[in-house]
């Protein structure tokens, strides 16, 4: 009897143990909700797991992950907030602003911190830059827009119109097609826009671009950075070149861009994320961070494709041709 009794308090100290420390040895539960598969976005994540591991954060040991992709669907973006609140985890890493729109709204209590958020005040995030305010803080991808023009005319000497693309229902993509807008009056370019809003309109939109512009400018979109290819493969045989707005883009049939690398954004913010975790820092008065350093990269396949010959400051660059 005595030792049934032993075998019972065992097995209750047993899941006792397990159910108090959320998963024993596990350690801390960080959610990654990320709204589409492209691989800035997964360049993003990966950034971010890897700065945690830096930080002594390693997964299987004293941390565990729970990711969550919304395939490009705004409509998956609650259930996945949901989902992640359910869980009840100890940091949310939102990559991407309509999933960390969506997420915010949710998780009130516990910290969530954004990357490849282009403003996040604009996006109602944050009440400040500077500022946070709430639980809410991280990294911004906001890129070099008008010196991506800039480097248009710089690398297509004589060209008067530009295409500038992007999907008309992200806000993020807005904000940077008016920048680049902007941008084209200031140095004298002429500009049309091409917005889509699902992928299925893709095609058909680059189609309608072949002969109306001399070069296009897609920024960090995230639905046509995940369709790249479809948009790529109507206008580069067109000879028609594609600025983009990551590297990510070039690689997928872009010519060249001027921009941040999303693995280092990702790192920079799981950087922040551990000072969180470690309770070195409240989201509250963690400024959002930027990168300062922009990288050129190319494709000279494309390039090639599209019959431009590059300057010599683009092949400066990391060339991303297959």
């Amino acid at each position: 009897m005595a030792k049934k009794i032993l075998a019972a308090l065992l097995i209750a100290a047993m899941v006792l143990s397990l159910t108090s420390c959320g998963g024993g040895s596990k350690g801390k539960l960080v959610g990654i909700a990320q709204y589409a598969p492209h691989p800035a976005l997964d360049a993003s994540a990966q950034g971010f797991k890897d700065a945690l591991k830096d930080a002594g954060f390693v997964e299987g040991t004293n941390i565990t992950y729970e990711e969550q992709n919304a395939q490009g669907d705004q409509a998956n973006c609650v259930t996945i907030a949901n989902t992640m609140q359910s869980k009840n985890p100890d940091l949310v890493l939102t990559i991407a602003t309509p999933i960390a729109q969506a997420v915010a709204k949710v998780i009130t209590d516990k910290p969530v911190l954004i990357t490849a958020v282009t403003d996040p005040v604009d996006a109602k995030l944050v009440a400040s830059i500077e500022q946070p305010g709430g639980n809410v803080t991280g990294t911004s991808d906001l890129t070099p827009v008008a010196a991506q023009v800039a480097l248009i005319k710089e690398a297509i000497p004589g060209i008067k119109t530009v295409g500038v693309m992007y999907c008309s229902s992200e806000p993020n993509s807005k904000i940077q097609a008016d920048m680049a807008i902007e941008a084209c009056e200031s140095t004298g370019l002429a500009y049309q826009e091409f917005t889509v809003s699902a992928a299925n309109e893709i095609n058909l939109v680059a189609q309608s671009m072949i002969g109306k512009v001399e070069a296009v400018y897609i920024p960090t979109d995230n639905l046509l950075a995940e369709n790249m290819k479809v948009v790529s493969g109507v206008t580069n045989p067109e000879g028609l070149p594609i600025i983009v707005g990551e590297s990510g883009m070039v690689a997928n049939g872009g010519i060249f861009t001027l921009g941040i690398d999303y693995y280092k954004l990702g790192y920079q913010t799981g950087e922040m994320a551990a000072k969180i975790l470690k309770g070195e820092a409240d989201p509250a008065t963690m400024p959002i961070e930027y990168q300062s350093q922009y990288d050129i990269s190319y494709n000279s396949k494309v390039a090639a494709e599209v019959g431009i010959t590059l300057p010599d400051s683009i092949l400066a660059g990391t060339d991303l041709a297959e």
